[in-house]
């Protein structure tokens, strides 16, 4: 089933206005997107690749050394041709999704280290994204993953020697500005671009000595675009990996957007109140402009999180190799693991004999059209909240207290587990305080017996599970409530859905589960007291999103996690 908003159209130019986007018609937009990684700057890790050749330059050289000259130039060509197509970006939109971020490399646009002029072949497939979102309806953010020198110094923009050159050599500056320029030029008519990134995660904390230099060349990079393009809007980057926003002063345009990104750490206010806060103090919009690489757990929260707090979001990333939390996985070719050894060790590169190492590379030149990928519809369906997913409990709303959740009275006490001395359910909350949620005055331990972690652990880079010992609970007392979102998206009239929850609770404990004007009870019987145990009630209801509240009526009561399925 497809999910495309046909209602969404492209009217006008995006822009900041206040805290939001608008259109061109000044209706809010809120940009929910995906990036096209690996596509213009290829990343060793999504090629499944070692250090030896973690960034296109070192690939580049791999490849020339497997195959040579003539060869290489042809497998650059095809992947360049086959990595995204009109097909991924029809299914993207498809999916839902109603803008993508594209990662642009100098020396792709140029092809070189020392120019600054853009190559018309490498252009037209710009162009043609273009041609394909305007179709599809999708907006596009140009982004300089990769500036002239580097500006992280480090794999991810194709640096040389690991140092942020972009900084340390003025020539690279008057190249970034002019490339921007030139985009600008080329550009500045499009409607479909939402924006300019203008540079991707510069300066990693340990080259914290070229930080003041950020900000400026920023203004001049602005000047430069605004010489010929005063509609598109400017979209800025922190350094430290998009998280530090200390370098930024009073806005210097009037149409700006701050980015930040967000991996592998505590999906709650507290870990964006910099952003929030500044939003608030600046008055314009922000943008979580990366994230993902972990499991569809953390996905259900931290871009239900952004949401909730009127967050526009891109997906990191949507294609790579033989994986399982991106939406498309690209197939490992046989015999790749061979073209692995060669990069780990330049010595057995003459014994991959060319006509063997060109058809393995030919088969991945081929091998990465979204025709030929495995698909993980899972993934796409826990960022928007749409079943079948998992909800994990402690991921209720985001949404303010009354709205979204309640702790209920000041004075409830800790209940400890009703598992005793087996230990079948959870441990008494917040013994120690866990740090996750702390404004909201809700309750969380750990499901596992004798787990004693104060900060919870989310870093799953390759989507592995929660641990058993990682689990955690919500706890809900007689007063307390809260609320988990889902998207119902079928095409129209009633759907019955099955929601099941997993709770733990003593005998006789009851629990209200509301949805779409109804409600049930669930009451724990004798037999399942002290085990997390599954309850499912079935609903039927409209296409949109559907708030479920979940309220103890009698005793506290411990709630894992939600699993929304489409009902038989």
């Amino acid at each position: 089933m497809m999910h495309r908003n046909e209602n969404h159209t492209i009217e006008g130019f995006v822009s900041a206005r206040g805290t939001q986007l608008v259109d061109g018609n000044g209706r809010p937009v809120l940009l929910r997107g995906v990036g096209l990684g690996s596509w213009f700057l290829p990343e060793g890790y999504m090629w499944k690749m070692p250090a030896q050749a973690d960034r296109p330059r070192r690939m580049e050289q791999l490849i020339l050394d497997l195959v040579g000259r003539r060869r290489a130039s042809e497998f650059w060509e095809t992947y360049w041709d086959n990595f995204i197509t009109e097909e991924d970006v029809k299914r993207i939109a498809a999916e839902g999704f109603n803008s993508l971020r594209l990662p642009l490399s100098a020396r792709y646009l140029t092809g070189s280290d020392a120019s600054s002029k853009l190559l018309e072949p490498r252009m037209a497939r710009i162009d043609a994204l273009i041609e394909w979102c305007t179709r599809h309806r999708v907006y596009i953010i140009l982004d300089l993953h990769g500036a002239p020198g580097g500006q992280t110094g480090t794999n991810i923009d194709d640096s040389p020697d690991d140092q942020p050159d972009l900084f340390r050599f003025p020539e690279n500056e008057e190249r970034t500005i002019e490339i921007w320029r030139a985009l600008a030029e080329r550009y500045k008519d499009e409607e479909i671009i939402a924006g300019y990134d203008l540079l991707n995660e510069p300066l990693p904390g340990w080259f914290s000595e070229y930080n003041h230099r950020v900000l400026p060349l920023y203004r001049r990079i602005t000047a430069a675009i605004r010489s010929l393009d005063v509609r598109h809007m400017i979209i800025l980057e922190g350094v430290h990996w998009a998280t530090d926003w200390s370098i930024f002063e009073e806005p210097f345009d009037d149409n700006l957007m701050l980015q930040f990104h967000k991996y592998w750490n505590n999906p709650d206010r507290e870990s964006i109140a910099e952003y929030l806060q500044a939003r608030e103090k600046w008055n314009l919009p922000i943008f979580m402009g990366e994230g993902g690489e972990n499991n569809t757990d953390w996905y259900s929260g931290a871009f239900r999180m952004f949401e909730d707090l009127d967050i526009s979001w891109n997906f990191w990333t949507w294609k790579k190799m033989s994986t399982g939390n991106s939406p498309a996985s690209i197939r490992k070719p046989a015999g790749w693991d061979q073209i692995v050894r060669a990069a780990e060790d330049p010595a057995t590169v003459g014994a991959l004999g060319p006509e063997e190492a060109w058809a393995i590379l030919r088969e991945y030149a081929r091998g990465v059209r979204f025709s030929e990928c495995e698909y993980h519809p899972e993934v796409v369906g826990a960022l928007f909240r749409r079943p079948p997913l998992r909800i994990p409990a402690i991921f209720y709303s985001y949404r303010d207290r009354g709205t979204g959740f309640d702790p209920g009275p000041a004075t409830q006490t800790v209940q400890a587990s009703p598992a005793g001395p087996e230990g079948k359910g959870g441990q008494p909350a917040a013994e120690p305080p866990i740090d996750f949620r702390r404004g909201d005055g809700m309750r969380f331990g750990y499901v596992a017996p004798g787990v004693q972690q104060g900060i919870p652990h989310f870093a799953h880079n390759g989507g592995e599970d929660w641990s058993d010992e990682e689990w955690m609970y919500v706890q809900l007392a007689p007063g307390a409530w809260a609320r988990y979102d889902f998207l119902a998206s079928h095409p129209a009239g009633l759907q019955a859905y099955t929601i099941t929850l997993l709770l733990c609770g003593t005998a006789g404990s009851r629990v209200e589960v509301s949805i779409a004007g109804k409600s049930w009870d669930i009451v724990i019987p004798p037999e399942a007291a002290g085990c997390f145990q599954e309850y499912a009630i079935k609903a039927s209801v409209s296409a949109g999103l559907q708030p479920v509240k979940v309220a103890p009526l009698s005793d506290a009561v411990q709630l894992q996690s939600l699993h929304v399925t489409i009902a038989e």
